[in-house]
């Protein structure tokens, strides 16, 4: 943690309005793309986003500096959303097969012509990953964390983490791979 970040981190402990607003200014985008690319989009995302910030602003008395804050804010987003995922699951257990309304439809193009639909199809696609693989392939190709953040974010061997990509590129591949194939 650099000093300016510990002088913010310092504040904020104090109570200064202006310092936790820095640090959500700083950190929101990353934490929302976090919990955008294990969770899709749909209303939860920003209610887990919400709770990232308020669980990290909770437990500040508690941080030591050991990581950098993001990594930290991460590591809460990236609970969080697992834990939304598991609440998913118990939903469509008693619900049925069917998934709440706020699930992103998919495209409806054979071959995605736009960024946007390239995107909704790669998400539709993370969207069926396991999420021990959705939750590294995010951390290290979307959100850009380096192979060693990404095994101390969710305290992992570094090979785990690499095996995890790969195994989870691969089936991330093949899946997108099967919707292209499907579409009309």
């Amino acid at each position: 943690m650099d000093r300016t970040e510990a002088e913010i981190i310092a504040r904020a402990r104090q109570g200064h309005e202006e310092a936790l607003r820095e640090i959500i200014e700083k950190y929101e985008h990353q934490v929302a793309a976090t919990v955008t690319g294990i969770l899709g989009s749909g209303p939860e995302v920003d209610d887990v986003g919400q709770e990232t910030f308020v669980r990290f602003f909770r437990s500040l008395h508690r941080f030591r500096g050991d990581s950098q804050v993001g990594t930290y804010i991460t590591r809460i987003a990236i609970n969080l959303s697992l834990n939304e995922l598991k609440r998913r699951k118990r939903y469509t257990r008693f619900q049925g097969d069917e998934l709440p309304e706020s699930a992103a439809d998919p495209p409806n193009q054979r071959n995605p012509e736009s960024a946007a639909d390239i995107k909704r199809i790669v998400g539709d696609g993370l969207g069926q990953l396991r999420p021990e693989f959705k939750t590294v392939v995010v951390l290290r190709l979307i959100d850009g964390f380096s192979t060693k953040e990404t095994a101390e974010m969710l305290g992992l061997a570094q090979g785990t983490v690499l095996s995890r990509l790969a195994r989870g590129q691969a089936k991330l591949k093949e899946i997108i791979a099967g919707m292209i194939e499907d579409r009309p």
